[in-house]
């Protein structure tokens, strides 16, 4: 059955409730092919109902009596040209609308793979779990407010053994504007590509530190873009203390790292330690001192939160909001927890580990549709539910 077949395939005569054909229609209704959007829709409705594992097999036999649905829905994930990004686009926009007092941040999935054909696939040190592994490595950016976080983009991690290899790339259909890049680098591609979408006001940006990130040429890079950030770094990240600081026998304007400088300060200034209230039976104690990165600009703050049996500096992060209150930098840190949360969601329970195809264009608009799933189930479900309360 050829790519054009697909409109002949049957579905099930009741395939979507109508809120979600017409969510469906808001989303991908910029597909040129009346058979596209059928299958989009499909595909999303299977993301929603189909229990467990989410694969392509397991989707069609959900929404489809016909033998060949399988390979019409393989067709139009793997190999038609449909583009995702106006329909991220729109599930951003959506999510904006839903989360007006948002803040952006990261989250990263460990997709593991058998074999090295999977567009992306590399050996990496997963933390989660505890060994190296298989795997391709996506990015997300989520938006996060108090109570919930909703992802609107994601980026493939290639590295150099995909970037040089012609026939892996001609394989996985790999563009050539797609190379290796740290992934520190896509991370500010996600960043750049939703503030050119002007959907919201100054936003700050939050990320805590991913394996081997180098948040310090991120942060390096949000300043000259003058992009709000917290940013988790290295206990051994080179910081310059601020001129008008008194820190003995350090030299004032020499870098130091974070965790020698805060170590010093701890000693010498006991009196900088403060304790955050984050809530009823919280706290937090917490260091802090203006700095900046070496060859970057002032105006910076580092913070290090500090622990309550150690009473030693473990954690350390820079930010650009350095007039804004410390409770209140913690408190933006905390909605990571929400983005992680929001990653397993994502995993466990709308198919995000379960695409088997090997090509780039699969990857994206699986995950594209994952990720309307999500948004659908968060946003319009809910939404529906409190209009019935009401």
């Amino acid at each position: 059955m050829s790519t054009a077949d697909v409109s002949t395939v049957p579905l099930r005569s009741v395939t979507t409730p109508s809120d979600l054909s017409a969510f469906a229609s808001d989303v991908f209704g910029h597909l040129p092919r009346s058979d596209q959007r059928r299958w989009a829709e499909a595909y999303l409705c299977g993301m929603l109902t189909v229990p467990g594992k989410k694969t392509i097999r397991r989707i069609a036999r959900g929404v489809s009596p016909c033998p060949g649905a399988p390979h019409a829905l393989q067709q139009f994930i793997s190999a038609s040209p449909w583009d995702w990004t106006t329909a991220r686009e729109t599930l951003a926009r959506a999510a904006a609308t839903h989360l007006p007092h948002h803040i952006w941040t990261t989250g990263i999935t460990f997709i593991e793979k058998r074999g090295e054909h999977s567009v992306g696939v590399h050996r990496r040190f997963v933390p989660g779990a505890g060994r190296t592994l298989n795997c391709q490595v996506g990015i997300g950016l989520f938006l996060t407010s108090e109570d919930e976080s909703i992802p609107v983009d994601w980026r493939l991690l290639v590295d150099d053994t995909w970037s040089g290899d012609a026939v892996r790339r001609r394989r996985a259909r790999l563009p050539e504007s797609v190379g290796a890049a740290p992934d520190w680098a896509l991370v500010l591609e996600l960043v750049d590509g939703l503030a050119a979408l002007r959907l919201s006001g100054r936003t700050p940006f939050v990320a805590d530190l991913q394996p081997g990130m180098d948040t310090a040429q991120l942060a390096l890079q949000l300043g000259q873009r003058q992009q709000d950030f917290v940013l988790e770094v290295r206990q051994d990240q080179p910081v310059v203390p601020d001129a008008q600081q008194s820190f003995g026998v350090l030299t004032r304007g020499r870098p130091f790292g974070a965790h020698q400088l805060m170590a010093h300060l701890a000693a010498h200034q006991p009196h900088v330690v403060s304790t955050e209230r984050l809530g009823p039976g919280r706290h937090a104690d917490v260091l802090s001192t203006p700095a900046r990165l070496p060859g970057g600009p002032g105006g910076y703050r580092l913070l290090a939160e500090v622990s309550s049996v150690t009473r030693r500096p473990v954690r350390y992060w820079l930010t650009s909001l350095a007039h804004q209150r410390t409770s209140e930098l913690l408190t933006l840190i905390r909605r990571l927890t929400l983005t992680r949360t929001a990653v397993q969601s994502l995993e466990d329970d709308y198919g995000l580990l379960d695409f088997e195809g090997r090509s780039f264009p699969g990857w994206h608009h699986h995950m594209t549709l994952a990720t309307a799933a999500y948004v659908y189930r968060r946003i319009h479900e809910n939404d529906n539910a409190h209009q019935g309360a009401a």
